[in-house]
């Protein structure tokens, strides 16, 4: 009766096991569609504050988040184009989104992963955006770009540039659940208006 009574506290403690991880993994998977909802949004947020200040290359884009959340001018009000939710990456201990610069070799790697994704044809730039990618030098050669290091674990604490950015990108350094355009780490998932 003893022995009877080990094994199914044994098979219970195994199967509790087995649920705590697939509970853990169901809860970063809601993380990570939560991050992908709000980098959009930053995005979006761009784009607006982009055709706002006149699409006239990097001098329009945006200094920091603090820029996007302020809003933008309508008649006596301000337009918000950013939620403060938003303005915050759920996947990180700082809440804080990276930002990347126009020139930066992130923006390489995302093209390159995105061109991978769409069985090699290089994503091409929509609407205003055309000429903001003028000015992002490394999109030219994105196909001679390499990154293909595994992913270190732990947070970016970098600080921001103080210029124009063109996207953001999680300070998250794991891998993910999802993938988000192919891609299946956190620090590579770009969320910028180029490509919507």
């Amino acid at each position: 009766m003893m022995v009877a009574l080990l094994l199914v506290m044994s098979l219970l403690a195994l199967f509790a096991l087995a649920a705590s991880e697939n509970v853990r993994q169901q809860a970063q998977r809601e993380r990570e569609k939560e991050a992908i909802f709000r980098g959009e949004q930053v995005a979006d947020a761009i784009r607006s504050y982009y055709r706002y200040k006149g699409a006239q290359g990097t001098t329009s884009l945006p200094n920091s988040i603090d820029d996007l959340l302020e809003g933008i001018p309508r008649g006596t009000k301000k337009l918000q184009i950013l939620r403060t939710e938003a303005a915050k990456d759920p996947l990180t201990s700082s809440g804080e989104w990276k930002q990347i610069e126009p020139t930066s070799q992130d923006v390489a790697s995302f093209v390159k992963s995105l061109t991978v994704y769409s069985g090699g044809t290089p994503p091409i730039p929509r609407g205003d955006m055309v000429r903001l990618a003028q000015v992002v030098p490394q999109m030219v050669n994105v196909l001679d770009t390499e990154s293909t290091s595994a992913a270190p674990g732990g947070e970016d604490d970098s600080a921001n540039s103080s210029g124009p950015f063109i996207g953001v990108t999680s300070r998250s350094r794991r891998n993910s659940v999802l993938t988000y355009y192919g891609i299946d780490r956190h620090d590579g998932w770009l969320f910028t208006p180029l490509f919507r």
